[in-house]
């Protein structure tokens, strides 16, 4: 087993090193549908927005089935509508492939479609689900996005944009499936300066959290008619979700910054380092995610 390389940030600690004059960061996320990079990545791609970098969040499908009174290119069409105004929440680039929800193959042409959009991107950091997952759209996403971790900077694959001449860092978004390996931390990320972003990402996607999981999963009762009212029951409702990642990390929290300052930290999102790709060092980490010192 590959040695623990925990990194976490946190605005109480003084800053490394200014992000004025360096060269911005190039972040690409993929999610399998129009709704799961934010849930996964909202907070922590609002961080890097705002110091300045650059963050693109992509949805390998268009999100078609995922709802129980619609499907098709209306609901296709209102998801991407809903992704880009998170978009613009975030500070950030957004992109929504057109592969049916439901259908998503890790084909040779999905393979080149991923590759080219890694190097387009010209990213440093890219960031997926796990292979291991509930759903075969999360499942083929990340066999998608591993496919292209080594083709990335192979020239004559994809020779119609260029190749990439540093293999990215690839890490995974945060689950919490045990087998046959659970989900390991090596970045845990406060996200309590950007949480009402990542909240009012929620409250935009209107179409998933307002209406076809609260359907699901049988408390559709529960959601409030009115605009003000949807947004408190957001706030404490997903609110407490976002809460339980911080929760499920606190011992690595505050063995990093003290049991004061770690048990200070109300909201986090965590990635772990991807075997495929460039291996990052404490160094590398710190780079890339350059969080210190911002309030």
């Amino acid at each position: 087993m590959r040695p623990t390389v925990l990194l976490v940030l946190c605005s109480l600690i003084a800053p490394a090193h200014s992000a004025l004059g360096d060269e911005p960061l190039h972040v690409i996320v993929f999610g399998a549908h129009p709704d799961d990079c934010e849930l996964k990545a909202g907070g922590t791609a609002a961080r890097w927005a705002k110091l300045g970098h650059k963050v693109k969040f992509v949805s390998v499908t268009n999100g078609d089935i995922g709802h129980h009174e619609m499907a098709g290119a209306h609901l296709a069409r209102r998801r991407t509508a809903e992704v880009k105004k998170c978009a613009e929440i975030l500070g950030i680039a957004t992109e929504v492939l057109d592969n049916h929800d439901g259908e998503l193959m890790p084909t040779l042409e999905n393979r080149r479609t991923l590759t080219r959009l890694i190097r387009e991107w010209k990213a440093d950091l890219v960031l997926s689900p796990r292979p291991n997952d509930y759903h075969p759209d999360h499942r083929y996403t990340a066999i998608l996005v591993q496919d292209a971790a080594f083709m990335v900077i192979v020239p004559s694959f994809c020779p119609d944009v260029p190749a990439l001449r540093k293999n990215p860092v690839f890490m995974y978004l945060e689950d919490g499936f045990k087998k046959p390996n659970p989900f390991q931390a090596d970045v845990v990320v406060p996200i309590d300066a950007t949480i009402e972003q990542k909240l009012q990402c929620v409250d935009a996607l209107e179409s998933q959290f307002y209406e076809w999981n609260p359907w699901l999963f049988g408390y559709l009762n529960e959601v409030p008619k009115n605009k003000a009212d949807r947004m408190a029951w957001t706030r404490e409702r997903s609110g407490a979700r976002f809460a339980s990642t911080a929760n499920r990390f606190r011992k690595e929290l505050t063995a990093k910054l003290g049991d004061e300052k770690g048990k200070a930290v109300k909201y986090a999102e965590a990635f772990e380092i991807c075997e495929y790709g460039s291996q990052p060092s404490p160094a590398d980490l710190a780079r890339l995610f350059p969080f210190f010192g911002e309030k």
